[in-house]
């Protein structure tokens, strides 16, 4: 599958585009949210508990009234004179949906949640990107491993953010990105690289002590589909999150692949002067089972889910929302976050989900001015 790999003109290596502002992070917090705060129209909570969407029901069907929410210790109302906008991402929205009635019938009947619209794609159709991360042992360079192992290393990494906002902690875990093909048989690119000069066991565990790099490499347009959903009516239980990774036949062929590609551009020539050596998963794995079975052991989520309640058209008995981010059958609620995309991505999601909210606030606006 290797061997009649053909490049094509839509695949490429680069570094990646960044969200950032002199050396940090610009997140939409501070680029939307922070100079609109002394707008008379506008008041922040933090720290504020969502335990559920408030309905009454009319000639018309349900519709959304507020929020109970508990702030400081109190429980509250929040109501809406037009709607309300559920921003809660591909994970909260369908739970809050469903602790608020909003959901599949018979799994809130179970749970003695009273329904209040029975739509079965709530929390169906979750997607994710899993990296798959391949670690390589390096020599005749540097890594963040080698930089940072020493208190001289990080105190010049700090000591040069600090002074100019730059170097290491100014940068974004992976500087380079590239899209290609796991095999000829995709027209288009269909895997991504995420690539980062440093390497550790999982994350949240210290940098290896060798000099090494990550690889890491997910699949674009996953077939696999999960599900969120919850098992108690208690607000402040944790919702059940099954990302079904893996789970069909293509996945497994196109993680093993992936792997193989990851090897293959290992052993190019431009790369030997750094002689690398596979860490993880290792070169003893080398059939369609073993590495697909590793790459289950090894991958990880990228932070990248969507889905659980979906844009579709009329008729779609899955679909959650409309064409206009509007929860079919319910009046005077939206949402507005990553949940609503009906097939994630080929690339990271941050810049479609905020494309999703300039959508929505303008037609928001367009709602408003119309009444």
């Amino acid at each position: 599958r290797i061997d009649d790999f053909n490049r094509g003109d839509n695949e490429g290596v680069a570094y990646f585009e960044v969200n950032q502002r002199d050396g940090w992070r610009w997140n939409t917090a501070k680029a939307f949210l922070r100079p609109a705060l002394s707008r008379p129209n506008l008041t922040l909570w933090h720290s504020t508990q969502v335990d559920a969407l408030r309905f009454a029901q009319g000639t018309g069907g349900p519709r959304c009234l507020g929020v109970d929410v508990v702030r400081r210790g109190r429980a509250r109302q929040v109501s809406a004179r037009r709607e309300v906008v559920l921003c809660a991402g591909a994970i909260g929205s369908p739970r809050l949906l469903q602790l608020s009635g909003i959901g599949p019938a018979r799994q809130l009947e179970n749970l003695g949640i009273k329904v209040v619209k029975d739509l079965p794609g709530v929390g169906e159709n979750l997607q994710d990107h899993l990296q798959i991360r391949s670690v390589y042992r390096v020599s005749n360079t540097l890594t963040l491993n080698a930089i940072a192992s020493t208190l001289r290393g990080k105190a010049g990494i700090g000591w040069e953010y600090l002074t100019r906002r730059t170097g290491p902690m100014s940068m974004a875990p992976s500087q380079l990105g590239a899209f290609t093909r796991s095999s000829s048989d995709y027209a288009h690119p269909n895997l991504q690289y995420h690539v980062q000069p440093l390497s550790l066991e999982a994350f949240g565990q210290p940098l290896h002590p060798y000099p090494a790099i990550t690889a890491s490499v997910c699949n674009l347009n996953p077939t696999s589909r999960g599900r969120v959903g919850i098992d108690s009516r208690d607000p402040r239980a944790a919702p059940i999150i099954s990302p079904c990774y893996l789970s069909t036949d293509e996945d497994r062929r196109v993680a093993a692949d992936s792997l193989r590609i990851t090897r293959h551009i290992a052993a190019q020539p431009a790369f030997a002067r750094y002689a690398p050596e596979e860490v993880k998963p290792g070169v003893e794995y080398r059939t369609d089972e073993e590495l697909a079975r590793l790459a289950g052991d090894i991958g990880t989520t990228i932070f990248h889910p969507v889905g659980t309640t979906r844009m579709g058209r009329a008729g779609d008995s899955r679909a959650v929302v409309d064409a206009r981010l509007r929860v079919i059958g319910v009046s005077g609620l939206r949402i507005a976050d990553a949940g609503i995309m009906p097939t994630i991505t080929s690339g990271n999601t941050n810049s479609p989900t905020l494309m999703i909210a300039e959508k929505a606030a303008r037609w928001i606006l367009e709602a408003a001015s119309s009444h």
